[in-house]
């Protein structure tokens, strides 16, 4: 089993290696788009999947990562890692301080509570012109360099993203096979256990909200410098609800799947346009029939397969 999984890692990482090779620079273009997908969805992911917590308010830290990036290098002059860092710190700030009493809710409160918290942002981005641009947006952010090197194309940027997305999974993988993720798993399944083992239930549902909200804002950082321009249309309540396909389509439970469940919804519209303005209604068909038919996600299908240690 361990050789064959270390078989497959290999040939894994020589088809990532070889990609930027053998596609164009749009299809290029999307698998760029797809992995900032995955950062942000990843933190939804956890709070979806490790805790029972439904996320609608991605978009805002998303939005707010953008800006810090947009603001701080454009109108400041600053470096481009002071973006990322304030985007970070402010994201985490207001997370902390909106978890603390929104996060007591339940159920579908809790969700309508997410829900208004990026309602009330993206109005705010859009009110706040003289930081955000409003609807003209902040154009000329400068792309990403690292000694040097700019990640002025989107090979460049494709080889800078990925080994940053593994990265993140890894950290989120350790996270959730340690003492937090048992208690995060307690907490979800069952709260009055949880809490008889003493739990900080509280206390572990806004730290989890609060890294979710920088996994946004790093996405948005990430997706500032690589279009380099940003605008109030990019972070409204439907990047939020992009962002929950994410880990929903993959598998709420599996860390890695928030990779497939990203190239999913990133792709699988690009698949379809061909077919004209129906492609949307094939779309919106084509995520109930995964939900219908796999309500463990798309990974769920690596567990039926022999090698898998599934049944035929």
């Amino acid at each position: 089993m361990k050789a064959r999984q270390l078989a497959l890692g290999i040939v894994v990482a020589v088809a990532w290696l070889a990609i930027p090779h053998l596609l164009s620079r749009h299809h290029i273009d999307m698998l760029n788009f797809a992995a900032i997908l995955a950062v942000g969805g990843l933190g939804v992911g956890l709070l979806l999947g490790q805790c029972g917590i439904v996320n609608l308010a991605q978009a805002a830290f998303y939005g707010i990562g953008a800006y810090s990036s947009a603001y701080c290098t454009v109108t400041l002059g600053w470096p481009s890692f002071t973006g990322f860092l304030a985007g970070l710190a402010i994201s985490a700030a207001i997370a902390a301080a909106i978890g603390l009493p929104i996060l007591r809710l339940g159920g579908f409160f809790l969700a309508l509570a997410t829900l208004a918290v990026g309602s009330v942002a993206s109005v705010l981005f859009f009110e706040w012109d003289w930081l955000t641009g409003g609807t003209l947006g902040i154009g000329g952010i400068p792309k990403l360099a690292a000694f040097g090197f700019a990640l002025d194309t989107p090979a460049r940027y494709y080889y800078f993203i990925g080994p940053l997305l593994l990265s993140l999974l890894v950290l989120a993988r350790n996270l959730v096979a340690g003492r937090p993720g048992l208690a995060m798993r307690a907490m979800r399944d069952a709260p009055a256990a949880a809490e008889v083992l003493a739990v900080d239930m509280s206390r572990l549902k806004t730290v989890m909200f609060v890294i979710c909200a920088m996994l946004g804002s790093l996405a948005g950082s990430l997706f500032a410098h690589y279009v380099s321009f940003v605008s109030v249309q990019s972070f409204t309540v439907e990047r939020s609800i992009v962002f929950l396909l994410v880990p929903v389509i993959a598998g709420a439970h599996s860390v890695g799947g928030v990779v497939i469940g990203a190239l999913f919804v990133a792709l699988m519209p690009e698949l379809l346009s061909g077919l004209g303005d129906f492609h949307q209604v094939l779309f919106g068909l084509s995520l109930v029939l995964v939900v219908t038919l796999l309500p463990g996600g798309l990974t769920s299908l690596w567990n039926r397969l022999p090698v898998a240690g599934g049944r035929p």
